[in-house]
């Protein structure tokens, strides 16, 4: 009964993190005058209020997941992917210029090519990390976050430069910003909401990662490799592979995230000059999502789903309470920071058990015989 109500409460932990965080918000809307029994029930009714809400929480969600989905394979094979903003830069650039250019080909055909361009754009951008990190030990964290700058700073070049919209060329004041694709390279939405088939295609690839990582080989090895590296090379699996291809995965799904936005939400790369300027801060949410949901394909679902609400429905709650934008920055932080440290705590509990539970579950080891017994044995 104690092992199953630890592992309900290592369960709920994500739950009530956000609960404690959204209450450190409330306290901070008291001190501002604000009521929050109202702020929240504004935040829930613009995500949850309407069907065009609800549609809207959705759509802030389907880059979540897709990006979630990539950090549970990379942190199962115990790589550390924190490039999600340059790796949906670079997957929505390559994207968006494979939908600029192949202007005569049938609409269903540059989809497609152009959602895998991006899958495999990121892939290459996240595998670079994962090759430094397997061959030459360069700590993960740090060259992924470099490669978010360069991402950057090429899609400020390229966007003010060779892939500008050439109403924006002769401007004095050009807004950084490619052509709008046309009509027939959107993906189907959901009329009158601007909920699109990328939501179904991210569900979908949830499925998929879950069959990956538990019910294939490939997803045995990327796990073993996650738990114990030095075992995992003396069982013969090739560490250093199974690292880069967890890093690799993991931008794919960043990549596809970012193409998955330029074709299913804003129909052509804009930015104000940042990463969060066309990202909207997808990159690390999605990280986010993912531990909320355990690492776990499934749960990431529900847990981008209710990441994507607390977006849509702070945006509501700044309307109605005139509470600043700050604040809504502090709360989704707040939340943010709540959530990874319950996750660092649970890692400890189960750490603990281990190391309790270890030696009361450790087999004896086997006596052995002596040779004048082994003899009257045979």
């Amino acid at each position: 009964m104690r092992t199953r109500l630890s592992t309900l409460f290592d369960a709920l932990l994500p739950v009530l993190a956000t609960l404690a965080a959204l209450a450190v918000g409330a306290v901070m809307l008291l001190i501002m005058g604000v009521n929050p029994i109202e702020a929240y029930a504004a935040m829930w009714d613009g995500a949850f209020g309407s069907g065009n809400a609800f549609a809207e929480t959705l759509v802030k969600a389907t880059p979540l997941l897709l990006v979630a989905l990539g950090i549970c394979i990379s942190f199962r094979g115990d790589v550390i992917n924190i490039g999600g903003e340059g790796q949906m830069i670079i997957g929505a650039v390559l994207a968006t210029w494979i939908g600029l250019t192949l202007t005569n080909w049938p609409g269903w055909l540059v989809i497609t090519l152009s959602l895998l361009t991006g899958f495999v754009g990121g892939a290459i951008w996240g595998g670079i990390p994962g090759l430094l990190k397997a061959y030459f030990n360069v700590n993960e964290i740090l060259s992924t976050v470099m490669m978010n700058a360069i991402a950057v700073q090429l899609m400020n070049f390229l966007l003010r430069g060779p892939m500008i919209d050439p109403s924006q060329a002769e401007r004095a004041s050009k807004i950084p910003q490619t052509a709008r694709l046309i009509e027939e390279f959107h993906l189907a939405r959901l009329v009158p909401t601007r909920l699109h088939a990328g939501a179904l295609i991210a569900v979908a690839l949830a499925v998929l990662v879950y069959i990956l990582l538990w019910r294939t080989t490939w997803g045995y090895r990327i796990r073993a490799v996650g738990q114990n590296p030095h075992a995992s090379r003396y069982a013969g699996i090739k560490v250093s592979r199974y690292m880069v291809l967890a890093l690799l995965l993991s931008g794919a799904f960043a990549g596809l995230a970012g193409a998955v936005q330029v074709f299913g939400v804003n129909y052509r790369m804009i930015t104000d000059g940042s990463a969060s300027g066309f990202t909207g801060g997808a990159g690390f949410n999605g990280i986010v999502a993912a531990l909320f949901g355990q690492l776990h394909p499934i749960w990431s679902i529900p847990a981008s789903i209710l990441f994507g609400a607390l977006l849509v429905g702070a945006n509501k709650m700044q309307r109605m309470t005139q509470v600043p934008s700050a604040l809504v920055t502090v709360l989704n932080g707040l939340v943010v920071i709540f959530v990874v440290s319950s996750e660092i705590w649970r890692r400890r509990r189960q750490r603990r058990r281990m190391a309790v539970a270890g030696p009361e579950e450790t087999p004896p080891p086997p006596v052995e015989k002596k040779p004048q017994q082994a003899e009257a044995g045979a």
